[in-house]
């Protein structure tokens, strides 16, 4: 099948491309390989270093910690989706006075950094006398402002997506356009844009991390605080490298998730989609 985006590569392009790929994936393994080395050389694969991970206490305070990362992404997340719907249907009212202001919101929100947001949040509310802020508030409502603003362009770009045929179907029928928006538009636009939403939010899943700046017990403030302590070593890279193990697998398992969700999802559209048998007059079960 040819492509009308790029001519298909020849046998010369294809053998470069081949050749680009080996030499790629021989520098990759060339920098990992060096890294490794400088580890182990500078004794960071020690079994001084290593023990501290078989202690109860360190296991139990990293399991601590990997709730509390789990429990600020679930809110964020839930947020961040509720947030984004209600931004991206702002942003398409008709009426100039709600779709502007919430523009501007948007926009706002997508261009300051998340870990401002946290450190305005935590910082800024309790010097103008907001009292009760802690850092979980805080790690949930920066990753909640600045993801949700981000879905709002992505629900927004997806209901933009969908035919034009379909809404002016549904206005025929007479159907408002709060009906048109959740029954047609919505459904459609979440299914459409899944991968970026997932996308998206696996930044969710690893922005969390910035919550170690306000003090949140979370993975790497937790392991930012065992390595350094002077008696165990400091094992400032065994802890990074199993707190990167745990953000990794955490981040692989959202994406399973997503992946499963996302089948299912084509599965029962194309369920939906077949047309049933219709029986003749004559009852002899033929399908039209």
């Amino acid at each position: 099948m040819t492509s009308v985006l790029y001519d298909v590569p020849g046998p010369r392009a294809r053998r470069r491309n081949i050749i680009l790929g080996v030499v790629g994936l021989l520098v990759a393994l060339a920098v990992i390989g060096f890294i490794v080395y400088r580890f182990a050389d500078s004794g960071q694969f020690s079994e001084r270093l290593w023990r501290t991970f078989a202690y109860p206490q360190v296991q139990s305070a990293f399991l601590s910690a990997t709730l509390n990362t789990l429990q600020a992404f679930a809110a964020a997340s839930v947020l961040s989706i509720v947030l984004g719907l209600v931004l991206a249907v702002g942003r398409l009212s008709d009426r100039r006075w709600i779709s502007r202001p919430v523009g501007w919101i948007t926009e706002l929100f997508r261009a300051v950094p998340v870990l401002l947001l946290m450190g305005v949040v935590y910082y800024g509310l309790p010097s103008i006398g907001v009292q009760g802020v802690t850092p979980y508030l805080a790690v949930v409502a920066g990753l909640t402002v600045y993801n949700g603003s981000v879905l709002a362009e992505v629900f927004r770009a997806g209901m933009q997506a969908i035919p034009r045929g379909q809404v002016e179907a549904g206005y025929a029928i007479g159907l408002r356009k709060s009906q048109v928006t959740s029954i047609i538009l919505l459904p459609q636009a979440v299914r459409l844009m899944l991968p970026v939403i997932v996308s998206q939010l696996v930044v969710v899943m690893k922005d969390t991390a910035l919550g170690f700046i306000v003090t949140y017990n979370e993975i790497l403030y937790y392991a930012k605080y065992l390595g350094s302590q002077g008696q165990l070593g400091s094992p400032i890279i065994p802890a990074a490298i199993v707190a990167a193990v745990l953000y990794i697998g955490m981040c692989l398992i959202l994406s399973g998730v997503a992946k499963l969700l996302e089948s299912r999802l084509n599965s029962s559209g194309r369920t939906s989609g077949a047309r049933a048998p219709v029986r003749t007059p004559a009852g002899d079960g033929a399908a039209v």
